[in-house]
């Protein structure tokens, strides 16, 4: 696990892995601050995440870590890691 350390706070990276997205709005039931469903092709959005290749990427702190955690470990497309 790849933890970055930013002052006193810990951080960790919510990665989605879009294109393999099957849209069954799993993430969102989990993590509704951090994920949406597209309206136009039906998969999942990682909300304010930056784009890099063909990944979605957030940085988020401790916090914020278990309710995506959950939502990567119920994701049947396994589309989403949480470094």
């Amino acid at each position: 696990m790849m933890i970055q350390y930013l002052g006193d706070t810990i951080m960790y990276k919510i990665i989605h892995r879009r294109n393999d997205c099957i849209g069954c709005n799993t993430c969102v039931e989990h993590a509704p601050h951090y994920w949406s469903i597209d309206d136009t092709d039906g998969k999942a959005v990682l909300l304010r995440s930056m784009k890099k290749k063909d990944l979605y990427i957030l940085a988020i702190e401790m916090f914020e870590k278990k309710p995506n955690q959950i939502a990567a470990d119920h994701c049947p497309a396994r589309v989403i890691t949480i470094t």
